[in-house]
């Protein structure tokens, strides 16, 4: 069946009304010239009754509805150039929408072009090309220059320069080498590499990425809830009015007219026309905001805690001393990185990685247990080993001298992390562990109290003299220090009633209760981390602390042009209203205004898209 679109609808309309005009000034019938205004009105009404009359059916009645019923009433009383012309401002007004909401969705639609089609995978021994959605776990995916990466996988062989702006916002490309993680989506600028599937198809960070966005869009801000519900009841009772101003007047055309133009359409659009914009615009940038509720809010947070390990610092803590109070150093290094052979913890892996460069090989402890908070408990070749803090000593009555206490101090008020290796009798040494601040940690702090955030903290589970020493390097309002898991939340409780909205910014992972207990949880370097990407409320997809910043400009920015669109929405309804109710604007003037008014609320919504550009 042949079909007509909007854009055909428009010109066939708009030539009809020319025609009309023509055929006015010529010495043919005038029947001729009506004939053509009422084509013309068909042409462009047409599909504005259709839409109507399915509204009507699921009992909702807006501005379709209402400029249908004011065309069939200008058709009755013979008024065929106001008909022709309201439906052909309409059609032309909505055809317009339609292509500049596109640009509101122009940075949410370049994420889908960055969807890799296909990919080149080795089987029987052979190098073939497959759709990326066919590619199995486990298989070795090859990318060479310029091509999309279609899994998340680990290089396996090769280096390359790869461009990482479509997860993480990333302007900089990449380098990875073997055993580095690639994300889908990602781009080879330069280089060649082979990579071992370990997240394929629907399961990679980039089709997360995309279903989140989607996702984010259907969920609604409270403006745009309480909006929809106000337009429920605002065009029934604008039908009302129209019958009651023409019960009154007996002027058909000034009850249609008033029909028109105080019909809701800017007002109704005017919040998630910004939210979308809002939205598209943090996920180009690798800031994803899980909803309309979310970016509206995220603006008004009062207080942000801060996890120190991974957020605040590098999160790749370094070994910088052994101190051993029994034995040799050597000795006390290799006892604690058998101890720690199961544990996943930064600071068993800044061990394991210092006894890499000095042991071969070293065996699994015999046994392990976890004391979450405190440290771990293990047997390795035969002996119990206990590693980890003051309480876990102390919990185990294992006596730390003063002199031990005395250089546990010294090396804390340095900010070094210190973890206490003992036996089932005494204390056998201290490593002492750096983690380095975060780059643009120190500037983050000053952007954030400028932005007026109220109290930022630090909530950790190092000991105080090291938290103390990384808060005062910041600038910090203050820290929590020695803090398990559940002692995250209750401080959070604490800050929330003290100072309202509170925000908690951590890495998704050992973060998460507090993630979750938050206002709003903020994960930090969400590319790949399940935990991150489902707990939190805003995942910054790297680890790049100004993403922070950006994210609570962008909400504010997205609030100020929601209000804007709303202010302005409401001040053209009242105007229009007096002015019609004047006899100052009539059913094709009003239209145009209408449509005018829309299209400027959804070009005032595009201007997000440049936010952050110049930045």
């Amino acid at each position: 069946m042949f079909k007509i679109s909007r854009g055909q609808r428009v010109v066939i309309s708009g030539l009809l009304i020319l025609l009309a005009f023509a055929l006015g000034y010529s010495n043919l019938n005038p029947m001729f010239k009506d004939a053509s205004m009422i084509a013309a009105a068909f042409v462009a009404g047409y599909p504005i009754a259709l839409n109507a009359f399915r509204a009507i059916r699921f009992r909702i009645v807006g501005i379709d509805a209402l400029v249908t019923v004011a065309v069939v009433g200008a058709l009755i009383i013979g008024e065929y150039w106001e008909a022709a012309a309201v439906t052909f401002l309409f059609m032309f007004g909505a055809y317009l929408e339609g292509k500049t909401l596109e640009k509101t969705r122009s940075a949410i639609k370049s994420l889908l072009d960055l969807a890799p089609n296909t990919a080149r995978v080795i089987r029987d021994d052979k190098e073939i090309e497959i759709p990326a959605e066919d590619v199995m776990k486990g298989e070795i995916v090859i990318i060479k220059p310029g091509e999309k990466i279609p899994v998340d996988g680990t290089v396996i062989e090769g280096n390359s320069y790869v461009n990482q702006a479509a997860i993480t916002g990333e302007s900089i490309p990449v380098s990875k080498a073997i055993d580095d993680t690639v994300f889908s989506g990602t781009v080879i600028e330069s280089g060649y590499i082979k990579v071992r599937a370990d997240r394929v198809g629907d399961d990679t960070t980039f089709s997360r990425i995309l279903q989140m966005v989607e996702e984010a869009q259907d969920k609604k801000a409270k403006t745009q809830k309480f909006l929809e519900v106000f337009s429920k009841y605002y065009t029934p009772s604008i039908i009302v009015l129209a019958v009651l101003v023409f019960i009154i007047t007996r002027d058909v055309r000034l009850a249609l007219t008033l029909l028109v133009i105080a019909c809701p359409g800017a007002l109704v659009i005017s919040t998630p026309v910004s939210i979308v914009a809002g939205i598209g615009n943090g996920a180009r940038h690798g800031v994803l905001m899980k909803g309309g509720e979310v970016i509206e809010k995220l603006g008004t947070v009062k207080v942000l805690a801060f996890d120190k390990t991974g957020t605040l610092t590098v999160g790749k803590p370094k070994v910088t001393k052994i101190k051993a109070f029994h034995g040799e150093e050597e000795e006390l290094l290799r006892l604690t990185a058998i101890a720690e052979g199961y544990s996943e913890h930064p600071l068993a892996r800044a061990i394991l990685e210092e006894a890499d460069k000095k042991f071969e090989s070293l065996p699994s402890p015999e046994d392990s247990e976890i004391i979450a908070g405190h440290g771990l408990k293990a047997k390795a070749e035969g002996r119990i080993i206990l590693v980890g803090n003051r309480k876990l000593m102390l919990d185990n009555n294992i006596n730390i001298s003063v002199e031990i206490e005395k250089y546990i101090s010294q090396e804390e008020s340095l900010g070094q992390t210190v973890v206490i290796t003992a036996d089932e009798n005494k204390v056998l040494g201290v490593i002492s562990i750096a983690d380095d601040i975060r780059e643009g940690a120190i500037e983050l702090i000053k952007k954030l109290k400028a932005q007026g955030i109220k109290k930022i903290v630090m909530l950790t589970g190092d000991n105080k003299r090291a938290a103390a020493a990384i808060s005062n390097k910041l600038g910090l309002d203050s820290y929590y220090a020695e803090l398990l898991p559940e002692g995250k939340v209750e401080i959070l409780k604490k800050l929330q009633s003290q100072f309202g909205t509170a925000a908690m910014v951590g890495d998704g992972v050992n973060d998460a209760p507090a993630l979750a207990s938050a206002d709003f949880g903020i994960a930090m370097g969400g590319a790949g981390s399940d935990v991150a990407m489902e707990t939190a409320d805003v995942v910054l997809m790297s680890a790049e602390l100004n993403k922070l910043s950006y994210a609570i400009g962008l909400s504010r920015a997205t609030v100020i042009n929601m209000k804007q669109n709303i202010y302005f929405a409401i001040a053209v309804v009242i105007l229009l209203i007096i002015g019609v109710l004047l006899k100052f604007v009539f059913l094709s003037s009003g239209m145009l205004i209408h449509e005018l008014s829309v299209l400027l609320v959804i070009i005032n919504a595009v201007r997000l898209l440049a936010y952050g550009e110049k930045k």
